[in-house]
């Protein structure tokens, strides 16, 4: 199997990551040890090492935190293999296929763990977050980074929107040791994040 890095674990859970593509998107497996179950968070790119690490980990079905192109190549070669992809309905249509639609505050069970969807428009009018119940992780796409939010120049984004979902939706819902990995790049917390608000507000992006 290509290698995968085990980025966080506790009694019951993994997360797995690999980095992918041109634009090295990071790709999650959550999976619960106690049965053996596991999700894949977005099927960027590079199918091959995916479907290698669905394999290796038991991956059952695969969540899209968003649909824009380079968090969605792999889709077609994963949903042939026989898994299901999900994704909110505002983003369905940048998708070239998918089998479910994800709500706002939907629970996916992953085995005996609990995956809460956080509908966080602004990057793009579909963009969910995934809060893993009971454990301080979040799964932030390309809403939140290290330094501030994703961007929102593309079809579909708005800056305003998105500082509202992030102040509402996940800096006044979220503990400050909560662990926030995003789409690209490093990791964070919300309680580093929360409070440069403003800062990114006055400087516009």
């Amino acid at each position: 199997m290509s290698a995968d890095t085990l980025v966080w674990d506790a009694t019951g859970v993994e997360i797995h990551m690999v980095v992918v593509g041109p634009v090295d998107n990071n790709v999650y497996v959550l999976r619960c040890t106690e049965t053996g179950d596991a999700v894949l968070l977005d099927a960027a790119n590079e199918h091959g090492r995916l479907l290698e690490l669905c394999k290796a980990l038991g991956v059952r079905r695969v969540l899209e935190t968003h649909g824009h192109w380079d968090h969605i190549q792999a889709v077609p070669e994963l949903r042939d293999a026989g898994y299901s992809v999900a994704v909110t309905k505002e983003d369905a249509g940048m998708l070239p296929s998918y089998d479910e639609t994800l709500e706002d505050d939907d629970v996916i069970p992953v085995g005996r763990l609990r995956l809460r969807t956080i509908h966080t428009p602004g990057h793009t009018r579909g963009s969910m977050c995934f809060r893993l119940e009971d454990h301080p992780v979040l799964f932030s796409g390309d809403t939140l980074f290290p330094g501030g939010p994703g961007a929102t120049k593309f079809e579909g984004g708005s800056f305003p929107t998105i500082i509202r979902s992030i102040d509402d939706r996940l800096f006044s819902k979220l503990d400050p040791e909560v662990l926030v990995l995003p789409g690209h790049g490093e990791r964070t917390t919300i309680g580093a994040e929360r409070p440069h608000l403003q800062e990114w507000v006055d400087r516009g992006w």
